[in-house]
């Protein structure tokens, strides 16, 4: 089994890659291999929306015309058994380039038919991972629950069964004081990090694990 992690933030080492790495362990745990692609280290843009993945008889049939660096992550996905997908959240929603990798990934399955028939037919699972500074309290309030359900619902429908963790109030910087982050208590925020974090993690595993079974 084949695992593909996708970190989506700009920050290695930080929350969402950790979150991904131990997500990608836990499906190894259960004996995938796995592969793990920083979003940001590739150069692309999102859907162009030329069609040709539509194109009845075209060579891009189903498949994402655009020749750049995500075209090759693409084709690992579509020969993965399960995907991981982790994003920061910035200013209420996940990072440009998680929402580029999602034009190209669900895009070149839709079509326009009557019946509404998707052109891909496999199936495979997909663990959304979503941290971000506000509290679980302001998750509602911003309508982050909302949102990420529709993820899911749009994963779940074009790619396969989907499951989401959310990862809220996560540490942004080892020094608060460089930046102008005045509401933010930098105590309360590494605190949490030492005693909430770790679980976070292990949840992170168990979504990891999920995807293999």
């Amino acid at each position: 089994m084949k695992v593909i992690g996708i970190n989506g933030s700009p920050r290695k080492g930080w929350n969402t890659d950790l979150l991904v790495q131990e997500a990608l362990k836990g499906a190894a745990s259960k004996g995938a291999q796995t592969e793990l692609v920083h979003l940001y280290d590739l150069n692309f843009k999102g859907c162009i929306s030329c069609f040709e993945c539509k194109r009845v008889g075209g060579k891009s049939l189903e498949h994402c015309a655009v020749n750049d660096d995500l075209k090759p992550v693409l084709a690992k996905i579509d020969q993965a058994d399960a995907l991981i997908i982790g994003s920061p959240i910035y200013i209420s929603e996940v990072t440009a380039s998680v929402r580029a990798l999602i034009e190209r990934l669900t895009f070149q399955h839709i079509t326009y038919r009557q019946d509404g028939r998707l052109l891909n037919t496999r199936r495979i699972h997909t663990a959304l991972i979503f941290d971000m500074n506000v509290s679980e309290s302001q998750l509602d309030a911003f309508g982050y629950r909302a949102k990420f359900s529709e993820y899911e619902k749009l994963f779940t429908r074009i790619i396969g069964p989907a499951k989401s963790l959310c990862v809220t109030a996560t540490l942004q910087t080892n020094d608060y004081g460089k930046y102008d982050m005045t509401a933010l208590n930098e105590a309360e925020r590494k605190q949490r990090r030492n005693d909430v974090f770790p679980h976070d993690l292990q949840k992170s595993f168990a979504l990891g694990a999920w995807l293999t079974a």
